[in-house]
Order: C-alpha cells, then structure tokens, then sequence
C-alpha cells in the first residue's frame, strides 16, 4: 500500500509539472514579442536613434534583428517592419488585424484624431468611405477631374511664362496649382493666383492647428453619428494636406533633379512632342503611349522616398505576426524606404535611374515594390488623383519649357533633407526657357 502510495503521488507530481510545462509554454510563445534592442527606463532607444535620420537607424536595427523588430521611442513601444515582404504580408495579408492608426504627438495634436488620416475604427472607416463616394461624384477618376487638371496645367504654364526667363523658386506656383484642383472639387472652381482669399488658405494652411481648434459645433438629432462638423472640417483639411503638399513637393523635386539630368529632359521632350505634339493639352490616354515619361514620374517618387517610415499604423486587436506576439494599440512602422530603396529590385537604388521602371525594350515595367502611397486599407485615398497631376503638370511644362539651372547641372545636389516624416528638396531657382 504504501508503494503504490508512493507511486500515485509520483505520477501526480509528474502530471503537474507537464502541465505546468505545457501552460507555461503556451503562455511564453503566445507573449513571444519581436527582438529588438535594450530599452532605456523613460527615454527607450531614443538615444540609440539618430532623429536627423532615422531611415538609417532603422536600416541598421534591421540588420541585426531582423525584418520585425521592437523599439521604445520614449515609453510608447513600435514594432518596426522592414522589407516588402513583411510590410506586404501585415498590410495586404492581415489589413484588417493593422488597420489602426498609430499615435503621434504631433499629429494628435494637430487631428486629435477625427479626420481621414488620424481617426481609428468606425469613425476612419465611415469617413474614408464618405471621401472616396464624394471624390468620386465630383468626378475623381473621370474626365471632368481629369479636365480640371488640364486646365490648371494650361494656367500654371502661363504664369510659368509671365518670368520672362528669370530665375525663380518655383515652389509657390506648384502649391497653388495643385491646391486650386482640391479646391475645385471642395469648392466647385478654382481661384485666381492672386486671390486673397486663396492666398490666406494657403498660409491657413501651416496654421491649421489653431483654425481647427476653433471649431465646436457638432451635428444635431444624432449622438452617433461620425459626421460632425468639426470630422468633416478636419477630413477636409486631410484632402488639402494631402492634396497639396505631397504632390507640389514630389513635383517641386521632380523639378530639381530633372536640372540635373538634361540628356533626360530631352528625351521625355522628344516623347512628347511625338505622341502629343505642341498644340494641345497632355492627358491621361497619353501615358500608355510615353513609357519613358512615366517611367521618369516613378522614379521620381520612388528616389525622393517622400514619406520613408509611412503614416504610422497600428494592430487594432492581438495580433499573431509570423512567430511573434504584438499587444493590441502597439504602433507599427511599415517603412516604405525599405521598399522604394530595395537594392535587389532597384539595382543601385540611391542613383536616379528611369531604367528601374523599364524593361529592354523599352517598355514601361511594373513594380510591385513601388508603393510610395503605402498599401492595404491605408493606402493613400487620392493616389489615383496624385498619379494624375504628376503625370499630366509634369508633362504640360515640359511640353512647353527647358529648364535652366543657376549652376551647372553637375553640381546640383538632388540629394533630400531627410526627417523623420517627410523628406523634401533642396531649395533651388530654376529658369524656364520657352521651347
């Protein structure tokens, strides 16, 4: 008795430990979160990041970790992703599970979440649908869009010749073409350059903070509903934002880096003036006929790498990532830089080259690596709009111009100011000969 005793409180301790094995395995490879370096109490890595260029410390972080890693900027943890195939697999693949919106001070404090950009679950999804249906009413990939642009093009080249040849900064002639297309489309038509009002929206702007704040009524009848005025007002603000800024800078650095590249001018010139001629507006049917244009518009977008870390996402639930665990709200960094910049499918990929997007012979190449408006459910709402107004802005003042540079073309620096954010050109003047 005292054996078989003995033995059942051997086979219970024994069960118990295999359970506890077991529980504490399953615990310890369900909390199995990405590597990454040792973080600081209060300020995380923040001293290991170089915040003039933060592109390249995570380039460097990646090499060591690996594609999914862990870093603390302060006390917020971001698990960055590095690489097309993982920022692919979280954005396309799981989209729903990395559909949120990461939190940054700054951009807190400017949208306090409500508009298109900023704003997480119901309220980002019922917005983003309202902007997409409205920009589609109001003609967002059909012609009359497509007419506005023509003939904004048409009022820029000519205030583009009013210089007479002189050198000039061209950066407040492209903020207000572009702005004057979203302005058509909130406003029903555009401004004059000089109008006032126009002008003061333009510096509105840069102070949005403070005319966004001022807003407090809401709508009436509905506790629910997302549409308030101050959502739409700020969703508005997002279409100007986005609207205006990247695409006049990705143009403004367009600008600069064709100086620099005459023997590139004179061949989209030479595309032009043989599928479009001199006597009418470009238009979107051309692309397909202009593969060294278009292959110059990508190339532009995928050199200038405008936003290298993307808009910061975020799992909007436990997320099971490859082998890891991420927390529900853990801020993502999906960079984009690691795509744009990939080496093995842009060979050399820190030279300005339309080659990457051309194939032997001579036809225009797809990429799946070019996404410089990032991918999957947060994908930039006015992609299709942007990729109008590169393609047809850029081509109407090459239609009409040769750009002069101040300097010689071979010391012109294309090179961005990089940020954590954004990067934009170095500031220039440029002259416009007429052709």
């Amino acid at each position: 008795m005292e054996f078989l005793g003995m033995t059942t409180i051997f086979l219970l301790v024994c069960i118990s430990c295999l359970l506890l094995f077991t529980t504490w395995r399953s615990i310890s490879q369900k909390e199995k979160q990405p590597p990454g370096p040792i973080a600081l109490p209060i300020v995380g890595n923040l001293l290991q990041l170089n915040p003039w260029n933060l592109p390249e410390s995570l380039k460097k972080l990646s090499k060591k970790y690996g594609p999914v890693f862990t870093i603390s900027l302060g006390p917020q943890k971001a698990v960055v992703l590095y690489g097309y195939d993982v920022v692919k697999e979280a954005l396309v693949d799981q989209a729903e599970d990395f559909s949120g919106r990461g939190s940054l001070p700054l951009i807190e404090k400017l949208f306090q979440g409500t508009g298109i950009v900023t704003s997480n679950g119901e309220t980002w999804k019922q917005l983003r649908r309202f902007a997409l249906t409205t920009l589609r009413d109001f003609g967002m990939g059909k012609k009359s869009i497509e007419e506005r642009i023509q003939e904004e093009a048409n009022f820029l080249v000519e205030r583009i010749r009013n210089t007479h040849e002189r050198p000039f900064n061209p950066s407040n002639f492209l903020v207000h073409a572009v702005s004057n297309i979203i302005c058509s489309v909130v406003f029903g038509d555009r401004f004059d350059y000089e109008d006032k009002k126009f002008l003061t929206l333009i510096n509105l702007l840069d102070e949005n903070d403070k005319l966004q704040n001022s807003i407090q009524t809401q709508e009436k009848g509905n506790g629910h509903s997302e549409f308030t005025v101050e959502t739409l007002s700020r969703s508005t603000l997002d279409l100007f934002l986005a609207g205006t800024g990247t695409t006049s800078t990705t143009l403004r650095h367009g600008l600069l880096i064709l100086q620099k590249f005459p023997e590139i001018v004179e061949k989209i010139q030479k595309e032009i003036d043989h599928v479009i001629g001199r006597n009418r507006s470009p238009c979107m049917a051309d692309r397909s006929q202009m593969p060294y244009t278009d292959a110059v518009v990508h190339e532009i977008q995928r050199f200038i790498d405008f936003l290298p870390l993307n808009v910061p996402h975020a799992v909007v639930r436990d997320t099971k990532f490859r082998d890891y665990f991420i927390p529900k709200n853990t801020m993502i960094i999906p960079t984009l830089n690691s795509i744009l910049h990939d080496s093995k499918e842009f060979p050399n990929p820190e030279k300005f080259d339309p080659g990457h997007f051309l194939n032997a012979n001579g036809t225009f190449k797809k990429s799946d690596y070019f996404m410089p408006f990032s991918v999957g459910k947060r994908m930039c709402a006015g992609e299709g709009l942007a990729r109008m107004e590169l393609f047809i802005f850029l081509t109407a003042i090459l239609q009409n111009f040769t750009l002069k540079p101040v300097v010689d073309h071979k010391d012109i620096d294309i090179s961005p100011f990089v940020s954590t954010l954004a990067n934009t050109p170095r500031p220039y003047e440029v002259s416009f000969l007429p052709r």
